[in-house]
Formats: C-alpha cells, sequence, structure tokens
C-alpha cells in the first residue's frame, strides 16, 4: 500500500514539475517574442505584411514560409541594414522579384515617380528576365541619360560600378544607378545577341513628363497623338485635359501610344481606361483566395471616336492593362509588336516611417481571360520597322504607319455614313413616290 502511495505521489511530482517546465518554457518564449529588438521587430513585421497580403499563399507550404521566420529571427540583426539584408533573403525563396524590400532611399524614389513628375538617375526602367537571374531593361525613360547613350528595351544590366547585377539583384541595381544630380555611374550593358558596351552615364534630374500630346495633320485628317509614358496618379486628370484640349482642335481621331510605358499605379491605367470605354469591363483581378473580380468603366467617356494604340517590348503592367482592355473590347487596334508580359500587381506598404515593401498582391487577366504574365500582348498588326529614337517625332515610321491605317478607317467611316445617306435619301423618295 505504501510503495504504491509513494508511487502514485512521485508520479504527481514528476507531472507537477512537468507541467512547471512547460509553463516556464512557455513564459520565457512568449517573453523572447516581446523582448524583440527594434532591428528583429521590423524583419517582423515584414514577414507579416508579406504573410497576410501575398497572392499565392501555396507558395507559403513549398517554401516552408514559418520556417523561414524562425530561422531568419535567430540570426543576429542589430542594425538597420543587417534587417534589410535578413528581409532580402527572407523573400528570396518566393522567387518573385517584384516583392521586395525598399530602402529609405528606394521607397523615397519610387514614390516620387509615382506621385512627382521628376526622378533623378539614368532614366532606366528594370525588371527580370524569364529566369529570374539576369537584370533585364524594360524601357528607357524619354530624354533620359539612358535613351542618349542608345540603351534600349531588352538589354541586360551586366555591371553597375563594376559589380555584377547577379550579385546586387534587382532592387540593389535599380539603387545604384539612381543619385544626386552631376554624380557618374559607370554601367556594362549586354545585348540580346551578347554585344557587350560600357556606359559612363551622367545622371541628372529626368522629366516624367508623363502625358504628351499634339495634333497631326495632313491632306484628308486631323488626328490627336496621345502619350502617355506612366501611370503616375496625375495621368487620369492630364489625360482629361489633353482629350478636352484635342476635342477643341477639332480631331477626327487619336492615335494612343503607350511604347516604353513601363506602367507605375494600375489604379490610374485603370481610370485612364474610363476615358475610352462606355460600362465594359477593363481587367480581372485575381487574388490570394482565387476570387476574380471584374473592373467594369464607367458610363461617361471622353472621347468616342476611331482609335489606334501603339504598343511594343517596354510596354509593360498596367500599361498593358489598358492596351488588353482597348483590345479586347474592339474599341482600338493596336499596332507594333509583343508587349513585355507583366501580369502581377503589386501593393506598396510603409515599413516604419523612411522605408517600405512591395508586394505582389493580385495577378490580373485581360477582358477576354488572357493572362498575360510572362506572355504580353499580341497586337493586331505586328511592325517589323526600325523604332525611332525619339517617338512622336517626324522620323517615327511606326506612328507615320499608325497615320496611314486611322486614317483609312476614317475614310471608311465616311464612305458608310455617305452610303446611308444615299440609303436614306433613296429610301425617302420611294415613299414621296408612293404618296404622290
Amino acid at each position: 500500500m505504501n510503495s504504491s502511495f509513494n508511487k502514485l505521489l512521485t508520479f504527481r511530482k514528476w507531472v507537477i514539475t512537468l507541467m512547471v517546465c512547460i509553463s516556464l518554457t512557455h513564459f520565457l518564449h512568449i517573453e523572447r517574442v516581446y523582448a524583440l529588438s527594434d532591428s528583429k521587430q521590423f524583419v517582423l513585421d515584414a514577414w507579416t505584411l508579406v504573410n497576410e497580403g501575398y497572392y499565392d499563399p501555396e507558395k507559403f507550404d513549398e517554401i516552408n514560409w514559418k520556417r523561414i521566420r524562425q530561422k531568419t529571427l535567430q540570426k543576429q540583426i542589430e542594425t538597420s541594414e543587417q534587417a534589410y539584408s535578413a528581409i532580402e533573403d527572407m523573400l528570396k525563396p518566393l522567387d518573385d522579384p517584384y516583392t521586395r524590400i525598399l530602402r529609405p532611399k528606394d521607397y523615397e524614389l519610387l514614390k516620387s515617380s509615382n506621385f512627382g513628375s521628376e526622378i533623378n538617375g539614368v532614366g532606366l526602367q528594370l525588371g527580370e528576365d524569364e529566369n529570374g537571374k539576369r537584370v533585364k531593361v524594360i524601357s528607357t525613360l524619354a530624354g533620359s541619360p539612358a535613351e542618349e547613350a542608345g540603351i534600349v528595351s531588352g538589354d541586360f544590366i551586366s555591371k553597375v560600378d563594376g559589380i555584377a547585377s547577379e550579385e546586387l539583384g534587382l532592387a540593389n541595381t535599380a539603387s545604384k544607378l539612381r543619385g544626386a544630380s552631376g554624380t557618374k555611374v559607370l554601367v556594362e550593358i549586354t545585348s540580346n545577341i551578347g554585344e557587350i558596351k560600357e556606359f559612363d552615364l551622367e545622371r541628372r534630374s529626368v522629366d516624367l513628363r508623363p502625358v504628351r500630346t499634339k495634333r497631326l495633320r495632313n491632306d484628308s485628317h486631323t488626328l490627336g497623338y496621345l502619350r502617355i509614358t506612366q501611370f503616375s496618379e496625375s495621368v487620369p486628370k492630364k489625360i482629361e485635359e489633353a482629350l478636352q484640349e484635342l476635342k477643341d482642335k477639332e480631331v477626327e481621331g487619336i492615335i494612343l501610344d503607350l511604347r516604353n510605358n513601363s506602367g507605375g499605379l494600375v489604379s490610374s491605367g485603370i481610370a485612364v481606361a474610363d476615358s475610352f470605354l462606355s460600362e465594359k469591363p477593363v481587367v480581372e483581378t485575381k487574388d490570394r483566395n482565387g476570387i476574380k473580380d471584374a473592373i467594369i468603366s464607367q458610363k461617361e467617356i471622353s472621347f468616342d471616336g476611331p482609335m489606334v494604340t501603339l504598343v511594343n517590348k517596354g510596354t509593360a503592367s498596367a500599361s498593358e492593362i489598358l492596351a488588353g482592355s482597348l483590345q479586347d473590347n474592339s474599341r482600338s487596334t493596336l499596332m507594333g509588336e509583343q508587349t513585355y508580359g507583366k501580369g502581377l500587381i503589386q501593393s506598396l506598404k510603409s515599413l516604419g516611417e523612411e522605408s517600405g515593401i512591395a508586394i505582389t498582391v493580385a495577378s490580373y487577366l485581360t477582358p477576354k481571360g488572357n493572362n498575360i504574365q510572362g506572355r504580353g500582348i499580341t497586337p493586331d498588326k505586328l511592325l517589323d520597322l526600325p523604332e525611332a529614337n525619339e517617338f512622336g517625332n517626324s522620323e517615327d515610321r511606326w506612328l507615320r504607319n499608325a497615320e496611314i491605317f486611322l486614317g483609312s478607317l476614317l475614310d471608311k467611316k465616311e464612305v458608310s455614313n455617305s452610303t446611308n445617306e444615299l440609303v436614306k435619301i433613296d429610301e425617302i423618295e420611294q415613299i414621296t413616290k408612293k404618296e404622290s
């Protein structure tokens, strides 16, 4: 009896001891979580934002996302730079170049390009190639040092100031190209045929001028030329003003130029579609839950005349949304070459007061359900012609082709209207004869 009783007491002591140990471990764990340093808390905040917003949660299971958080927080992270590097390492397994940490300088520059009219740098808009290993030029900004040097869409950035872009990664390559006006940066470029060139570019303030317009005249018609270089916050309002100006000049049709427009704010691209489409689907987004949401344009439009839209391999993201909506709704003929193929949407989140994080939150489809990610949009009419050094000038053969084609559309419209008038006159004469 005593033996059994003693065994029971011993067992109870072990249970109590075990429970105390478990509670103490849990308590220490809680203490450790709440005692994170500011730098580690910064990393944890980044992980949480991605965890809550990333468009493809199945990827988390594939890469063991929670384990990555645990291993990252075990690292020595005491400075801001260590925190940024830890976040970059943490995000690499996602294999998504568009989900990235933005250091203070990059964050400020990105906000400036989205909301302002100027940016300091060499004027290159970058992405990654299909394999995610090389940094690729999506487009060059008009009037920028990069454009003047002859760097074109499709070229690859090999090195910046002697450091390989593969070592830097997309975000750091872009960061090193930016800087104060007057400073220089050495850029090594590899063309898509393997030719290597080196450029010593001087950074300067590049006027983004997102909307440019002019009137085009020939013997038969008056046309409007409307170029959008990127989609910043101010663009929808500027487009409304530009269209009103062109209507005051009594243009009969419009050539919309989206060449080398690498995107910007998706909301701005969608808002511009409202100017040309009346109650039509603009784009269909697909979120992390697989829910598809179609965005429909407003009823009132600013221009309902004939259109031609120019696109090229530098046409990407928000500009592809606009081009795809115009094509799928048979609102505008697309002319040029295959577009870039960026069908992912990012949300910009603030991390503290100075830095941020861009997170891919959705993918998008054109109104007819076409997924352009990695594929791009095929124009209705392909142009196999050299592109002009400056879009919109007298040497721009693509623009000249668009003028001729738009003129032919207007001629057909006039013939159709004349035929309809003749039919109406004939009907009136028939009625008059019957009455008499």
